[in-house]
C-alpha cells in the first residue's frame, strides 16, 4: 500500500473497507470534561479539523457530543464531513457487554452513528469475543469502520484467524523513540492502517537533537517535524491539545517536506521506548 503524502487538512485515507479517514485529528486523551473538551473540540473543527478521537475510558464523550453539535449549527459544518472515533473499555469487553458500551458511547455522544469503533486494549480472553460484536455493530450501520488499539502483531494474527472483518485500524502509541516498524509492516501487509496516539511521546521527542536541528533547519517547531514525519510515513495521526494557538499550530504541516535524508534520520531514533504501558503487560 503506497501512499499519497497529504497536503491539507482534510486530506483523506481510503481505509480497507472504502472509507474516508481524515490523516490528522484530534486526540482528548486526559481533557478534562465540561468546558475544556468542548472548547478543545469546537476550536478543531473551527480551525478545520474533521477527525476527533475520543474513548469510553476518557469520560468526555458527553462534552465531546456536545461541541460537535454547536460546531454542526455554528460553522455549518455536515456531520457527514466529521470523523467521530471512540473505543470500548477493557472492563466492558465480551460480546453482550460490548454492544450495551456502544449504545452508551453512541447515547453520549449524542450521534445517529460513529465513523470508528475501537477494542481500546487486548483483555486477554476477552477481545476475540468483544471483535465479534464489533463486527456485529459493523454489519448494523451503527459504525462506519472497525478496528482495534494497542494491538501487537500477535493479536492482529490471533483476530484475523477467525475475523469476518478485517481492523480497518490499528491506534498504536508510536514516535519517534517508538516507531514500530515490524508493527507497521504487517498492518500493510494486511491492509490494516496504523494511527498513532501519544505522537510525541508525550513530548519526551521533542527535545531530541536531531529533531531540534531539523526544526531550525525548516523553520518549524520541533512537534511539526515529528507530526510531519508521521504523515510521511503513512501513518495516521491524532495529537492531542487544548490550547487553540498549539491545535493551529499542530495542523500547520502541509506547506513543507523532510527530505529523505530527514527522515532517515528520525527513523534511526527509534529506542523501543514506551511512555504507555506495553499490551502485553498491563493490568487494568
Amino acid at each position: 500500500m503506497s501512499h499519497t503524502v497529504p497536503t491539507r487538512l482534510q486530506d483523506t485515507v481510503t481505509l480497507n473497507n472504502g472509507v474516508q479517514m481524515p490523516w490528522f485529528g484530534l486526540g482528548v486523551f486526559k481533557v478534562e470534561e465540561g468546558s475544556e473538551v468542548i472548547d478543545s473540540v469546537k476550536n478543531a473543527i473551527k480551525n478545520g479539523y474533521r477527525s476527533i478521537d475520543t474513548a469510553a475510558i476518557y469520560k468526555n464523550e458527553e462534552g465531546v457530543g456536545q461541541a460537535i453539535a454547536e460546531s454542526i449549527r455554528e460553522y455549518s459544518v455536515p456531520r457527514e464531513d466529521l470523523f467521530i472515533t471512540s473505543k470500548v473499555w477493557n472492563a466492558d469487553q465480551g460480546f453482550q457487554t460490548t454492544l450495551d458500551a456502544f449504545d452508551l458511547s453512541l447515547k453520549k455522544l449524542g450521534l445517529d452513528y460513529l465513523d470508528l469503533y475501537l477494542v481500546h486494549w487486548p483483555v486477554k480472553g476477552k477481545y476475540k469475543e468483544t471483535w465479534k460484536a464489533l463486527e456485529q455493530i459493523y454489519k448494523s450501520g451503527k459504525v462506519r469502520a472497525i478496528g482495534v488499539s494497542n494491538f501487537h502483531v500477535h493479536h492482529l494474527e490471533d483476530i484475523l484467524a477467525d475475523a469476518e472483518v478485517v481492523p480497518a485500524v490499528d491506534q498504536v502509541e508510536l514516535h519517534p523513540y517508538l516507531s514500530q516498524v515490524g508493527l507497521r509492516d504487517f498492518a500493510r501487509s494486511k491492509g490494516i492502517q496504523i494511527e498513532a496516539w501519544s505522537p510525541l511521546g508525550q513530548g519526551l521527542v521533542l527535545k531530541d537533537p536531531v529533531i531540534e536541528a531539523l526544526a531550525s533547519k525548516h523553520g518549524k517547531s520541533p512537534a511539526q517535524i515529528v507530526l510531519r514525519w508521521n504523515l510521511q510515513s503513512g501513518i495516521v495521526t491524532i495529537p492531542k491539545s487544548v490550547q487553540e494557538s498549539r491545535i493551529i499550530a499542530n495542523a500547520d504541516i502541509f506547506g513543507f517536506e523532510l527530505s529523505a535524508e530527514d527522515m532517515k534520520a528520525i527513523d534511526e531514533l527509534n529506542q523501543d521506548r514506551r511512555v504507555g504501558p506495553d499490551p502485553d503487560n498491563f493490568n487494568f
